[in-house]
């Protein structure tokens, strides 16, 4: 509007600065290696006779310097009940009299609400991998349709193809309650990457 009425706009003017001598070379150097520090950039531009504040010049590169592509992800989403995800961690040792033992917390996670139970058991045996699931559901006050195990070592057998069922051999008194009418404990996994 000013423009057209002959008036002069005032606003922030575009000065010319000393990097602007420097920026076929900044963004050369940041296009083969976006990761560069804009300290060491500034060392580099320094040699070929920079002579700038280092504070001003990472403002100035972060101005410059390429921006990483937004990565497409699917989220998944399952509806209440529907599935959880079964995993262990390992939490160090413990030194329990003169033995040191494995530290592992037994964590599974509701899909929908990410309500999580934790417990820490001193080995991840299959005793262990079954409490932990049998105090989680009393936790819950329900049974998740599938739970999603990823090569959960203690739940993990053999792999019949891609994906599937994995089944154990003769079920002992502590996997009784989770067994199969055939008397083989199933589990099932999610598919292979």
């Amino acid at each position: 509007m000013l423009a057209r009425s002959g008036l002069v706009p005032h606003g922030p003017r575009t000065r010319p600065s000393q990097i602007d001598a420097y920026l076929p070379f900044i963004l050369e150097t940041l296009e083969a290696f976006p990761t560069l520090t804009a300290a060491r950039l500034h060392a580099m531009v320094c040699e070929r006779g920079y002579r700038g504040d280092g504070g001003h010049f990472r403002h100035m590169i972060a101005r410059h310097r390429p921006r990483q592509k937004a990565e497409a992800y699917l989220r998944l989403r399952t509806l209440p009940g529907e599935q959880a995800q079964a995993d262990w961690g390992h939490f160090g040792q413990m030194q329990i009299g003169r033995a040191r033992r494995p530290l592992m917390a037994f964590v599974i996670v509701l899909s929908q609400s990410r309500r999580i139970f934790l417990r820490f058991f001193l080995d991840a045996r299959m005793e262990a991998v079954l409490s932990g699931h049998v105090e989680a559901f009393d936790r819950w006050g329900g049974v998740p349709k599938v739970v999603l195990y990823d090569n959960l070592k203690s739940a993990v057998l053999e792999r019949q193809g891609v994906s599937g069922i994995l089944c154990g051999g003769p079920v002992s008194s502590v996997e009784e309650p989770f067994a199969e009418d055939d008397g083989e404990l199933c589990l099932c996994l999610d598919p292979l990457p």
